[in-house]
């Protein structure tokens, strides 16, 4: 009796395998290449890795040298590009003048999507030089998109854009250093109306460990005629009490958070995680605030008990002078 032959995953002809693993996302694929040697071998591909990437952050087309000689540079080529921008990062604890003894990013480059429902809308790549004076001393900001300018209009955006429904991915590249963070937590933390334009702003937000410093990225999105538009996007690092960090300060958090270990297998705990991680930095901003209130008001009142005492005194002694 012949026995019956099994057709196993080595069997099927390797372009087909290919193919299949081209449609996995990142978690998935990770996953296929720990099943066989045979899995482990083709899933370590350059080639998967590289349509992973750009089908992920379409945002890397418009950067041909970063896609073609920065992250190819990378130790693992593309799959370390991955592997450091799509997880979530741990921020550095402390923050501060990091002094000379640390070597920071002499540029910095910024991958933006922004996705409605799942589509892409928005790819931007921006360069930021780190090395001036000017930056190293003013509040760190990065602007993808100028309201001022007619013509940065996201033609490609949908008519009606649903604000709470988009995601967002910005990661942050050190060409030289071969690094990269993503500092987005992927879903709004919040959406909120501002109170004088009638704007809808929507947050994204990564805090540190000990909640004293968070890295805030802000989408505006405008209503008008023809629809929603966004008309606004920025990345930013606060402290504890809302003030913008200068670029050297920001540049060491951002240099650690790159550095340091990271977590995520995109199930989506991760960004519940990062939305709670803001509510608390939120909510430690306003104890600081209502503390700072009450000692200004324990020294108002010490002030003015001063002051009545001293013109007592003087109306005693004015009196029985």
């Amino acid at each position: 009796m012949a026995l019956a032959h099994t057709t196993t995953i080595e069997d099927l002809h390797l372009d087909l395998v290919v193919h299949a693993l081209r449609l996995l996302d990142g978690p998935a694929l990770a996953a296929a290449s720990c099943a066989t040697t045979h899995l482990h071998s083709v899933a370590s591909h350059p080639d998967v890795w590289h349509d992973l990437c750009l089908s992920t952050w379409p945002s890397l087309r418009h950067h041909p040298e970063l896609l073609h000689a920065i992250i190819p540079s990378f130790a693992g080529s593309h799959r370390s590009f991955f592997s450091e921008a799509y997880p979530f990062p741990f921020l550095a604890g402390q923050y501060g003048d990091p002094g000379n003894t640390i070597k920071l990013p002499r540029e910095l480059l910024s991958a933006v999507d922004i996705y409605h429902k799942g589509v892409p809308i928005l790819s931007r790549v921006i360069e930021t030089e780190t090395e001036s004076q000017w930056f190293n001393g003013s509040p760190f900001r990065v602007d993808v998109l100028d309201r001022k300018d007619p013509d940065q209009k996201i033609m490609e955006t949908p008519a009606v854009v649903s604000p709470g429904e988009l995601t967002l991915s910005w990661i942050v590249i050190d060409p030289e250093g071969r690094k990269a963070v993503n500092l987005s937590s992927r879903r709004p933390v919040t959406v909120d109306k501002h109170w004088y334009s009638g704007e809808t702003v929507v947050k994204y937000a990564m805090a540190n460990g000990d909640r004293s410093v968070a890295a805030m990225i802000t989408v505006t999105v405008a209503s008008e005629e023809e629809g929603a538009h966004v008309r606004e996007v920025s990345l930013m690092l606060e402290d504890e009490d809302g003030i913008c960090l200068n670029g050297k300060e920001s540049l060491a958090i951002i240099k650690g958070a790159m550095e340091g270990e990271k977590f995520g297998r995109g199930r989506g705990e991760e960004e519940e995680q990062a939305k709670k991680r803001y509510e608390e930095h939120m909510e430690r901003r306003k104890e600081r605030k209502e503390r700072r209130a009450r000692n200004e008001t324990r020294i108002d009142t010490c002030c003015i008990a001063i002051g009545v005492s001293i013109f007592l005194a003087f109306m005693v002694l004015v009196v029985f002078r």
